[in-house]
């Protein structure tokens, strides 16, 4: 955002706020938008495999963004590669005391929520590292502290922009609030699967509304959930937006009254809180059960993990989302198939490929596809068809296509049941539908197919179909 409008404003510090404001709120109406029009389905699309990948990512992203601060260095900037080369390449610059802090810190930490569970122990060790740094001295030994923070609240009231500059922020602002909105969901769906509860995405887009209008009339800039301080809100007992109001409310007396408090405080001790709280989302474990699982899985998991590892959080989940669409599409447009055969003693029929006992009747080919019949796999169902149907050894006189398992048919797919119908009639066999579904019959005899099938009727079974024509 700071290099789209650096570009605009010319390096008028003022102008430069205003406008950072005015996308603030521009993000705010959009998040209030998608959240009437319910555009939380998104979330649907960001699967578990997904997350496997850019949790991992996330903490090996995180760990290389505070490894410097725990070792008392600048570090460098970019993604993870370029991270960690800066990390070994100034890693001699080590301070000794800032590594101290950095290692006794994560220690008491870990401890710490070990025995002293559902205590605020982050907080302790916060405490405990402005007392250790004022009385030692720490930044007269070169540690990094947190700095004096200005005092009081920023005045409220809306960005002095013109209209002309409204238009101008439309396509920022959008950018702002799709890495917003997905970062936030992707952060949502990881915790609710953690804690075993449902995302309600609509309500996370109020939630970054809520953000950015206060940011907007703050004078800030667009703002989303953030993963680092969702880590260590979560890691020190935090499960509900209690936890928000109550840390919003801390902060706002700090900044009024005690903001001097934390001048003294270590960057190193920030950076081991940080640290031990992502030290939960290595997810090595579920990557290989991906592997032994499905190869296919595993790919989606492992691009979601190099995207956010190599580019950032959100283009490695739209990375991980979008082979998951291509890989669903694929078996979409290929699916699968089944010779259903009688199974012995009844009238029913399964697939022959699993139970090989049941049976064939002469001179009848029975086809059925398990998905819906749709324009992307028409075409490969009708192949398949008749690639099946050549593979027969006996005269076919009749073909029956069971649509038992058939959820819906389109357009496409009822004028491809009635090109193969014309094909089959050209061979002399005679082509019937089968056990359709009450929508599905309702599809077909809206695109006309009673004209060339004759009724469809609910009754229409296999064995009802193979009785009729044989009597």
């Amino acid at each position: 955002m700071g290099a789209s409008l650096g570009t605009v404003t010319g390096g008028d510090v003022t102008r430069f706020g205003a406008l950072a404001a005015c996308t603030a709120l521009l993000v705010t109406g959009m998040a209030i938008l998608a959240s009437l029009m319910r555009a939380g389905k998104i979330v649907n699309f960001i699967s578990e495999t997904v997350l496997v990948g850019f949790k991992t990512g996330v903490a090996l992203f995180i760990g290389s963004t505070q490894l410097p601060n725990l070792f008392g260095f600048k570090g460098g900037h970019g993604d993870f590669l370029e991270r960690m080369a800066d990390f070994f390449t100034q890693v001699r610059q080590t301070n000794p005391t800032a590594l101290a802090m950095g290692v006794v810190a994560p220690v008491v930490l870990v401890f710490g929520q070990a025995f002293l569970k559902n205590r605020p122990v982050a907080l302790l060790v916060v405490i405990g590292g402005v007392v250790a740094a004022s009385l030692m001295d720490a930044g007269a030994k070169g540690v990094k502290l947190l700095g004096t923070i200005p005092q009081g609240l920023p005045p409220l009231g809306l960005p002095a922009v013109h209209w002309s500059d409204v238009d101008d922020l439309l396509p920022l602002a959008m950018a702002c609030f799709v890495l917003g909105a997905v970062e936030t969901i992707a952060i949502g769906r990881m915790f609710a699967h953690k804690h075993g509860y449902r995302l309600a995405a609509n309500q996370e887009f109020l939630a970054l509304a809520a953000a950015n209008v206060g940011a907007g009339l703050g004078r800030g800039f667009p703002v989303s959930g953030g993963m680092s301080q969702s880590l260590v809100n979560e890691s020190g007992g935090a499960r509900t937006p209690l936890s928000g109001l109550v840390a919003s409310l801390i902060i706002l007396v700090v900044v009024l009254f005690f903001s001097d408090l934390l001048r003294n405080l270590p960057q190193p001790v920030l950076a081991a809180i940080v640290l031990v709280a992502v030290a939960g989302l290595f997810k090595f474990d579920e990557m290989k059960r991906l592997w032994r699982f499905d190869r296919r899985e595993f790919a989606i998991a492992a691009a979601a993990l190099v995207g956010v590892l190599t580019t950032s959080l959100l283009r490695g989940v739209l990375i991980g989302a979008v082979i998951s669409i291509v890989l669903l599409l694929r078996r979409a447009s290929e699916p699968p198939v089944a010779l259903p055969g009688r199974v012995p003693g009844t009238e029913l029929y399964g697939n022959i490929a699993i139970n090989p006992e049941n049976l064939r009747t002469d001179g009848v080919f029975v086809f059925r596809a398990d998905a819906a019949i749709l324009y992307f796999n028409c075409e490969f169902l009708y192949d398949r068809f008749l690639e099946w149907l050549a593979q027969e050894t006996g005269t076919i006189k009749l073909a029956i296509w069971s649509l038992s398992t058939v959820a819906a048919v389109d357009l496409a797919g009822s004028e491809m049941l009635v090109q193969l119908r014309d094909e089959l009639a050209q061979r002399c066999i005679v082509l019937e539908l089968a056990d359709a579904r009450g929508p599905v019959r309702e599809d077909l005899r809206a695109a006309g197919l009673e004209a060339h099938f004759g009724p469809i009727e609910a009754n229409a079974s296999i064995a009802g179909i193979i009785r009729a024509k044989q009597s």
